[in-house]
């Protein structure tokens, strides 16, 4: 019976891409399904043979532990290099679409208070 073994929504294609491979190299038969046309489906990498399931799940978990810390250290050196924008150059970039943000933001956090704000006033 078919199980269900990861999930690819949201998952960057060079991700799903070193899973595969990595599902090649240790001869795990598998076999991917997408979400359709109307996005109603599920994309995600399915097991053929159930008895393999153990074995690609800690495979797949050893992967994603050393892909955390490849991207912590990548970030990091993105930070000492100054390539990651502060939230004043996010502002300067697109100023527009920062104030529109964040009057969406205080829209959205008054809606919310309004009913205990208004609990307080009784």
């Amino acid at each position: 019976m078919a199980r269900l073994l990861f999930k690819l929504a949201q998952v960057p294609d060079d991700e799903a891409a070193e899973i595969r491979a990595l599902l090649h190299e240790h001869h795990i038969q598998f076999y991917e399904t997408d979400a359709g046309f109307f996005r109603v489906g599920l994309d995600a990498i399915w097991l053929a043979d159930g008895t393999q399931e153990e074995r690609a799940r800690e495979l797949i978990k050893e992967y994603q532990t050393e892909r955390v810390i490849r991207q912590q250290q990548n970030y990091a050196q993105l930070v000492e290099a100054g390539q990651v924008p502060s939230v004043w150059q996010l502002f300067c970039a697109r100023p527009i679409r920062f104030i529109a943000s964040a009057l969406a933001i205080i829209f959205v956090v008054g809606l919310t208070l309004i009913p205990f704000v208004m609990l307080l006033k009784i």
